[in-house]
């Protein structure tokens, strides 16, 4: 998922603020992030400090607060904290039915650091509608590598069939343009390396 340049704002004033800031320097109020991207890399300390900025001011109304509770559950994932992480993304998208990134983060909690084949598959079903809803809003090759990572991973390896397979996943994912970078980010994010048939595929 490529960077976004502007890619935060300000729970209060709406402003475009930088990705290292968790305080508006214009009004005051906690910044909220709209791409994951603009967090991955901030160390623990950080994220928290951005989440106790959060739960201080509360008082966000809209888009902005599907936006804080985005940012909550990008936090709540960068710190691994998965079942917070979900109920944020879930609150996010009952407020904005819109944004694919949501769904798209809901589905990485739901294997909540674990492998797909060693994950139940309630969760897995679940992630797989969540990535089918982000997909519906905008294609995009990272959303079915996740999809074909864990068709591999869990169904595959146990031999169950599902349609589309993780193959079919694979083919859609190249033709929405997946990047290197993007299958790198989705395996940093998920913490679990990723299938050589993968790798062979793209």
């Amino acid at each position: 998922m490529p960077v976004q340049v502007v890619d935060c704002k300000c729970s209060g004033c709406g402003a475009g603020v930088a990705p290292s800031m968790t305080v508006c320097e214009y009004c005051g109020k906690p910044v909220v992030i709209t791409s994951f991207n603009s967090i991955v890399d901030r160390a623990a300390p950080e994220v928290n400090k951005l989440l106790r900025a959060l739960e201080k001011d509360p008082d966000t109304a809209g888009d902005l607060s599907a936006l804080a509770d985005f940012t909550k559950g990008s936090c709540y994932l960068k710190l691994k904290l998965y079942d917070k992480a979900i109920e944020k993304f879930e609150s996010a998208i009952e407020q904005n039915l819109d944004n694919p990134e949501a769904y798209f983060y809901a589905a990485v909690c739901q294997l909540k650091g674990r492998k797909a084949c060693l994950t139940p598959l309630p969760n897995l079903k679940k992630a797989l509608e969540y990535i089918e809803a982000a997909n519906s809003i905008e294609p995009r090759g990272v959303f079915y590598l996740l999809a074909a990572y864990i068709k591999l991973d869990f169904f595959a390896k146990k031999y169950l069939r599902i349609d589309p397979d993780w193959r079919q996943e694979m083919d859609q994912a190249l033709a929405a343009n997946l990047s290197t970078a993007d299958a790198d980010t989705l395996f940093g994010i998920l913490g679990v390396p990723c299938p050589i048939e993968l790798k062979d595929w793209a």
